[in-house]
């Protein structure tokens, strides 16, 4: 038997087909065990991928199709609010009928919708096929999660979860360099021909080399009926609630700064597109560092829930120096402090985020699709309503942005408080 929080070998993502299992060599388990984090890598890249290489075309977009700024944004938002949507569908069926199926079926699907982005005459039809785009795309966000439960627990899980982030968020890294570079020699439907492609190749890497990771015996019978039960469930306890909504506005801050940085660092700093790559592509650094001092030195030796609040805590006192800067308080500020707020801002997601996942997730070994659609769902439906609200006074003035920043930080350090109650947790752990 492994010990506790070690992984494990369930299901077949080792070894040959002739080899039963549980019944895996450890060389083959630990070949299996890096292609499953390179896959799973993979695929939760996708979203930054679909979403931050179209960041630097938001200004050409709306001068392409003569449509204002804010409906521009509905494309993002369209998109996010297809991948909460998606989840809710995906994490349930991943529960009943396994995790590959769903999944390739969810990739073919993002492939199509992706090709048609790149040719839509208008915007009202680029955000239908976002939307399309992220409801498909959402499968490979749930089932990577839910893949990570079937395999791991415990500390391990947080320790893979941090692993994700370092491999994921490459994809934020490049991500806006790839679409600044694309939009040197090509117009912004070029980032979606490249989108396509990535789509394809990455297809064919979850066809070749993910294997399924929940066994029979261990999926779930019934139909909607059934799923929407489990959920309730799941909402019912009210600290995976606390951490699912901890990790949604934490999400949320997140996505408040993807939304209004184009235009804030480009059209109200004048920046180009390639310095504001850039910059993305360092805060994206950022978190991706402090997500490997989680993983690698935290976890283990503190607590989640405290690594937890910490990062939340920093979150808000980021937004609050940028809610500050934005209003006037300190004078007029240029670009260095804005962006050195937002770098400390991202880089205390590394924190929030895979904490915030695992400590939802051990929870919830008998339904991980389920939880997994909870937890994705949440974030990004509270992104996609964060969305459009940085924007509402116009191109102009970052104000709204750093306002809705400070309004889910505090939200979520409130939740985590009062509904996680991390100090009793810890008083219970202490006592005799």
């Amino acid at each position: 038997m492994p010990e506790s929080g070690q992984k494990t070998t369930q299901g077949h993502i080792a070894g040959p087909p002739s080899v039963a299992p549980g019944a895996v060599s450890v060389p083959a388990a630990r070949r299996a065990g890096l292609l499953v984090t390179l896959v799973l890598g993979g695929l939760t890249a996708l979203p930054p991928l679909s979403m931050d290489m179209y960041l630097p075309a938001l200004p050409d977009v709306t001068r392409s199709l003569t449509a204002p700024a804010a409906t521009v944004q509905l494309t993002l938002t369209a998109c996010l609010a297809g991948m909460a949507l998606g989840q809710l569908v995906v994490g349930p069926m991943s529960d009943k009928w396994g995790r590959r199926r769903p999944l390739l079926v969810g990739m073919v699907v993002y492939v199509l919708a992706t090709a048609v982005c790149a040719f839509a005459p208008s915007a009202e039809l680029l955000i239908a096929f976002r939307l399309l785009q992220g409801l498909a795309g959402a499968a490979g966000i749930v089932i990577a999660r839910a893949v990570v439960r079937d395999l791991y627990d415990g500390v391990e899980m947080a320790r893979f979860f941090s692993t994700l982030m370092l491999i994921s968020g490459v994809a934020p890294i490049i991500a806006p360099l790839i679409g600044g570079q694309i939009l040197r020699i090509t117009d912004w439907r070029g980032v979606f021909h490249v989108l396509a492609v990535i789509g394809v190749l990455l297809t064919l890497v979850v066809w070749r080399f993910l294997h399924e990771t929940l066994p029979p015996e261990r999926r779930q019978e019934g139909g909607v009926g059934q799923a929407l039960r489990t959920m309730r469930g799941l909402l019912a306890d009210r600290v995976f609630t606390g951490y699912m909504l901890a990790g949604g506005l934490a999400f949320a801050a997140l996505f408040a700064y993807i939304s209004a940085s184009p235009f804030v660092v480009q059209e109200i700093y004048g920046a180009s597109p390639q310095t504001f790559s850039l910059l993305f592509g360092l805060n994206s650094v950022g978190l991706v560092a402090v997500g490997q001092v989680n993983g690698k030195l935290l976890v283990g030796r503190v607590s989640l829930d405290k690594a937890l609040g910490v990062g939340l805590s920093v979150i808000l006192l980021a937004s609050t120096a940028l809610l500050l800067m934005t209003t006037g308080v300190f004078g007029e500020v240029g670009l260095v402090p804005i962006a050195a707020g937002l770098f400390v801002l991202m880089s205390a997601m590394g924190l929030a985020m895979p904490n915030t996942n695992a400590q939802a997730l051990m929870r919830t070994p008998h339904a991980a699709g389920s939880a997994s659609a909870l937890l994705g769902t949440s974030s990004f439906l509270i992104g996609a309503v964060a969305s459009p609200l940085v924007g509402i006074a116009g191109e102009r003035t970052a104000v709204p942005m750093a306002v809705v920043q400070v309004s889910c930080a505090a939200a979520a350090l409130a939740c985590f408080l009062l509904l996680c109650r991390p100090w009793r947790v810890a008083r219970e752990r202490t006592a005799p």
